[in-house]
């Protein structure tokens, strides 16, 4: 987490006076789940320990004023008069406020500095993050009611029209709704949620690729359209609702790629379940089995792995403290997720990096996270 401090010296540096708030939302990994969200499915996130913060104060007209740190770059613009321009993280911003007014949100102006340390472009919802950041500096200075479902539905509605990108409602709800030391089991059809407590002596571990593809260019719009043809296929509203003996009876209506993609769906909900399961229980090694299990899916009916991704689990796997790995986020790139020991945790990650820059050249980065509240409201 970067240092309140050092973003209240920057904000005073900027604007000359202190901020009035400071607010965070974390990114998220998601353990088990992938490509289940659009789909009105199961996913069980957690909310990480890297976040997008933003230190503000209100202002008395109805302007956004807002420094990106990481960019060093800056925002300029009326809530009167948002048009979509080239400056793209400036864009959530944009979409969160188009959102929230048009939900009949009152909102007043504020200027601010931004900072993440959340990878971007590795599948952990950087994103989300700043959305959900956006929305609560709104609540701060516009006084707003905090609804997690809520403000969640109308950060996916900012990255679904204003944005351009069709993501589900995992990564808001992620970052709007978690709980420190529990994953997020969500449906995400009806957005009930319930906080799941991680089984104990164990460690998530990020394990980053070092390779990207940005989603907007990626296949991940194809493989939802592919899914909303397998459900049509099979006479259901969404995968969600398909069982395994739907799929085996409607087979034949189906091609072989719709046929995949669709068993992905149905088998990874399934899970979810499982894993939720196995998580009541304190059952880490049945959690990092289905961990496996969702990879090989991922990779093989999904096709949404990478070599990279392969190569960064397979090493994961070989490592005694491993439990279970896969692929992450909506993949062609990004990061693996790893199930490990606790005690084991910090060697587990040094060593998988070092075999995998031997083996593949690339620099990749371990993390490992803890389990965080979703967005809030700081105190300094």
């Amino acid at each position: 987490m970067i240092p309140l401090a050092f973003i209240e010296k920057t904000f005073q540096a900027r604007f000359h006076a202190r901020p009035t708030f400071f607010v965070r939302a974390p990114g998220r990994v998601n353990l088990i789940g992938e490509h289940t969200d659009y789909n009105d499915g199961f996913v069980l996130p957690i909310a990480i320990d890297r976040a997008v913060t933003i230190a503000l104060r209100p202002r008395s007209d109805r302007r956004l004023l807002v420094h990106a740190l990481d960019y060093d770059q800056t925002a300029d613009f009326d809530l009167d008069r948002l048009e979509r321009g080239e400056t793209a993280w400036a864009e959530y911003l944009k979409g969160v406020a188009w959102a929230l007014q048009g939900e009949g949100f009152s909102l007043s102006g504020w200027e601010g500095v931004l900072v993440g340390d959340i990878p971007r472009g590795a599948g952990l919802s950087s994103s989300a993050a700043v959305e959900l950041a956006a929305a609560r500096a709104f609540a701060a200075v516009s006084a707003l009611p905090w609804d997690p479902p809520r403000m969640a539905r109308l950060a996916q509605k900012a990255e679904n029209e204003w944005v351009g990108v069709r993501c589900g409602i995992m990564d808001q709800m992620a970052s709007a709704a978690a709980r420190a030391g529990h994953a997020l089991f969500l449906d995400c059809r009806s957005l009930d949620y319930e906080h799941i407590p991680l089984p104990p002596q164990t460690a998530v571990v990020v394990l980053d690729t070092a390779t990207r593809r940005g989603l907007v260019d990626s296949a991940y719009n194809e493989r939802r359209r592919q899914c909303e043809a397998a459900a049509r296929s099979l006479g259901v509203p969404a995968l969600r609702d398909a069982a395994p003996a739907d799929l085996a009876r409607c087979a034949a209506d189906l091609d072989e790629v719709a046929f995949r993609r669709a068993r992905h769906v149905i088998s990874e909900n399934d899970r979810v379940l499982q894993a939720v399961e196995a998580m009541r229980r304190g059952d880490a090694l049945s959690l990092g089995r289905l961990l496996d299990q969702s990879h090989a899916s991922l990779r093989d009916d999904f096709e949404v792995s990478s070599p990279a991704l392969d190569q960064m689990v397979a090493l994961a796997r070989r490592h005694p403290a491993c439990l279970g790995a896969r692929m992450t986020g909506a993949g062609f790139g990004g990061c693996a997720v790893a199930l490990v020991q606790a005690k084991g945790a910090r060697r587990f990650t040094d060593q998988v990096i070092r075999a995998y820059r031997r083996s593949t050249g690339l620099e990749g980065q371990g993390y490992i996270c803890a389990a965080v509240d979703g967005a809030s409201q700081l105190s300094r």
